[in-house]
């Protein structure tokens, strides 16, 4: 039986909705690992009971970006986490950290483009935009910068709710494929709803692979399988990026591969990976977390060669099956909307990036780049042929 839940799409009346508003204290800032590991418990505490919080906005999340940035002497790492309390309870958590270019200093999440969803920990009765006033205010005020910018910002989430009302959008609107599993009394009820066309042709391609060999849906548990796997999946995803010309925040930093297996063994990020292999060969594979009884999709790759037998659907199916199983409910496939995600979502949640400038060189800086140049940019370079995007990505990555 899947478990009857919170919605997958954050509600907002929940978050909005209050018989009394919570009363704030000033925000603070904590920046080391020694004030981060003091509010441990609390953090934790804060989790249970924000509304839509994700894997990316957790503590365990931030404990294991700081060993991370430790492990490999990052000096330039400059955590701002703010902070709002209520005597001694957390209302509220913005995990930030400030990043400085030749251009402009910006607070981010806390991850930088490791971070899959920017959003804030938000106590049920804490009013959004009072919160987020307070602890922008205590974070630029503790780190001077140029601009925040809070990228992927789910529709119905505290910090959708939120922005202030001159916050800049930039770039264009994205969606997160969603599946509500509590929304079903079981899988069975659930899949049902998937197109009958596409159920009859992910049948014929099962049998059309078993026809040549077993196919096995595995969890992975062991750590050095799942290091293996982890390794699998970027390299994969990587070589996909070289051949269609594209690259993201995450695959763009050098440490990116280090920083996810460093994520494999650790007792509280909620890892899980998941294989799908034909004759004992993987042909898909994916991992994510489990947070808040709902999984988050994080990196995965598939065989292209075995493209007519659609395994990244095979697998996703397989992967929603377990989640169903375990009582989980929801998925979240993240960002992009893919077709073989769409094909199983429930519905999709928008997803916007906003910047908020603290300077006017911020302002002009957000202006010229985020929403003109850049945006143009990449709009030329999505309709330019695979095959020339990532000739002028080669020659661009050794310039």
């Amino acid at each position: 039986m899947i478990a009857s839940q919170t919605m997958t799409a954050p509600d907002h009346h929940r978050v909005e909705s209050a018989a009394a508003p919570a009363r704030m204290s000033a925000a603070r800032i904590v920046r080391t690992r020694q004030d981060i590991d003091a509010l441990a418990e609390r953090w934790q505490a804060l989790e249970k009971y924000s509304v839509g919080a994700t894997p990316f906005q957790s503590f365990a999340w931030a404990d294991a970006i700081f060993d991370f940035e430790a492990t490999r002497g990052n000096k330039q790492f400059d955590p701002v986490i703010a902070i709002l309390e209520q005597g001694d309870r957390l209302i509220a958590i913005l995990p930030l950290e400030r990043i400085s270019t030749r251009a402009r200093r910006i607070l981010e999440p806390l991850g930088n483009g490791f971070t899959q969803y920017a959003d804030m920990l938000l106590a049920p009765g804490t009013q959004p935009r009072a919160a987020l006033q307070k602890l922008l205010q205590a974070a630029t005020k503790a780190a001077p910068c140029d601009a925040i910018s809070l990228l992927k910002v789910r529709e119905g989430s505290p910090l959708a709710l939120a922005m202030p009302s001159n916050a800049i959008k930039t770039g264009s609107e994205a969606g997160a494929p969603n599946v509500a599993l509590n929304e079903f009394p079981d899988y069975a009820a659930y899949f049902a709803t998937v197109r009958t066309k596409t159920r009859k042709n992910m049948r014929n391609a099962r049998n059309r692979l078993e026809r040549d060999g077993p196919v096995d849906h595995q969890i992975v548990t062991d750590r050095q399988a799942q290091l293996d796997l982890i390794e699998r999946t970027l390299s994969g995803r990587a070589e996909r990026l070289r051949e269609q010309g594209l690259t993201s925040r995450a695959f763009s930093d050098g440490g990116f591969p280090a920083f996810c297996k460093s994520l494999a063994g650790r007792d509280n990020i909620g890892l899980k990976t998941f294989s799908l292999t034909h004759n004992g060969r993987p042909i898909a594979e994916q991992w994510g977390f489990v947070h808040g009884g709902r999984y988050y999709a994080y990196v995965a790759a598939r065989d292209f060669s075995q493209t007519d037998e659609s395994p990244g659907k095979l697998h996703l199916s397989e992967i929603i099956r377990t989640c169903a199983d375990e009582g989980l409910i929801g998925c979240d496939l993240g960002v992009p909307a893919m077709p073989y995600k769409l094909t199983f979502a429930t519905h999709t949640i928008p997803v916007r990036d906003f910047a908020l400038p603290v300077t006017p060189k911020g302002w002009a800086i957000t202006q010229f780049w985020d929403v003109m140049l850049r945006p143009t940019l990449k709009a030329i370079m999505l309709k330019t042929p695979s095959n020339l995007r990532s000739r002028i990505m080669a020659l661009l990555g050794r310039a």
